[in-house]
């Protein structure tokens, strides 16, 4: 597993923090860095067709085993920006071999504990390697993780070719925190029958069902003015979006009050000034049908408050995100029964997990790869507490070259 810690601690180092204000794909430069980093990688273990193409997205081929080449073809797929909740930029991991149970204190800053009782999954690590962030940034195994998987398993299967294995595609994109993850992969050009991607939490999961996903661009336009001559002219864009926030059903409709399969609005971002103003509001529901409603909702608020202030401008703009990939998996069942079989021989008890969230995988699968999504061992995400777990990570490689066997025996 040295290797695959090596790895890990590698590619965390490297800055890919995605940016949503970005206009460019990728939207910052570091997922070019370590997209070409991948590419050399792979061929230096003896991938020839690995390349980065023009969007920092990396292909390469696995070949098939002599006898399984016409086997069905899968794809490997995980993404190398990471969250732009929190800094990815000097990147310090540290690894903390033989945990003893206890809260970990972070040494870049002390007031960063990760805490057994905010974290019960640490129960059940004690004596693994756990590799964290020092507290002044997030880890980045989001999804580094998965890249290091994927990366360290095309190592060992290249390194035991008496393993049967049908044809294997590897793929990292970029961008996927912010949900432009597969705008530029071509699934023609990829050629694959089932994806997985590598980006889950903890063991034996898999991920099967996501949220459908919209993103609603509330922008409120006022009419600022000196405050000594204000009264009766100025137009508060701040206020209104203040309003427009605490219209907004909280108790019922927040991350903060919700679980399991509830839907929620979240606004997650407010900028801006008196003159004009954008929210930012995430639509999540697991039946798609219902994001429609929660945007009527937010234009019934809009409605309302323009009523109330006839100078302002307010407008409410709906984006797709991704959508729920349960329906489109059902159609290829192999993709989660194959996944199924490979934890059961590597001594796990698989688990059909449903995700508050989405992956590529969500966009791919409506795009018509079916792709469910894997555990890698990532906690705590998105936040200077993340943290992962050396011997996850490998079972999640174990699970790979088993998945890979399994496919190889399909026509």
């Amino acid at each position: 597993m040295d290797s695959l810690l090596d790895r890990f601690c590698r590619y965390v180092r490297i800055d890919t923090q995605a940016n949503e204000k970005s206009t460019t794909y990728p939207s910052t430069p570091g997922q070019l860095e370590l997209g070409r980093m991948l590419a050399e990688e792979l061929r230096a273990l003896g991938i020839a067709d690995a390349s980065q193409d023009e969007h920092g997205i990396v292909l390469g081929t696995l070949p098939a085993t002599k006898g399984l080449e016409k086997a069905p073809v899968i794809a490997w797929i995980a993404h190398v920006d990471t969250s732009p909740e929190t800094s990815g930029k000097g990147v310090n991991p540290i690894v903390w071999r033989n945990y003893d149970g206890s809260d970990l204190v972070l040494p870049g800053d002390k007031s960063k504990v990760i805490r057994v009782a905010d974290s019960p999954e640490l129960a059940e690590l004690k004596g693994r390697t756990l590799v964290t962030t020092d507290g002044t940034t997030l880890l980045g195994a989001d999804d580094k993780a998965g890249v290091a998987v994927i990366m360290e398993t095309v190592a060992f299967l290249l390194a035991h070719p008496e393993i049967p294995h049908g044809p294997i595609r590897i793929c990292f994109t970029c961008d996927e925190e912010i949900g432009r993850g597969v705008d530029h992969l071509d699934l023609k050009k990829l050629g694959a029958v089932v994806g997985y991607t590598l980006d889950g939490g903890a063991t034996r999961e898999i991920d099967y069902e996501t949220f459908s996903a919209d993103l609603a661009i509330v922008k409120i336009t006022g009419v600022n003015i000196h405050p000594a001559i204000a009264k009766g002219a100025m137009v508060n864009a701040v206020r209104i979006s203040g309003d427009f926030i605490s219209r907004m059903p909280w108790l019922t409709l927040s991350p903060e009050t919700t679980a399991d399969r509830d839907g929620f609005l979240h606004p997650y971002t407010i900028e801006g000034g008196v003159g004009s103003t954008t929210l930012r509001i995430l639509l999540r529901d697991f039946d798609t049908a219902k994001l429609k409603e929660k945007a009527d909702l937010l234009e019934n608020i809009a409605a309302g408050l323009r009523a109330e202030h006839p100078k302002a401008k307010i407008e409410v703009e709906v984006k797709a995100q991704y959508r729920n990939m349960a329906d489109a998996l059902r159609k290829e069942p192999r993709s989660l029964d194959l996944a199924e079989e490979a934890m059961k021989r590597v001594g796990l008890a698989p688990k059909r997990t449903i995700v508050r969230g989405g992956t590529d995988g969500s966009r791919l699968t409506e795009l018509g790869l079916p792709t469910p999504n894997l555990s890698t061992g990532e906690h705590n995400l998105h936040s200077p507490l993340e943290f992962t777990c050396l011997e996850e990570m490998d079972i999640a490689r174990r699970v790979l070259v088993e998945l890979a066997q399994l496919w190889g025996e399909q026509r």
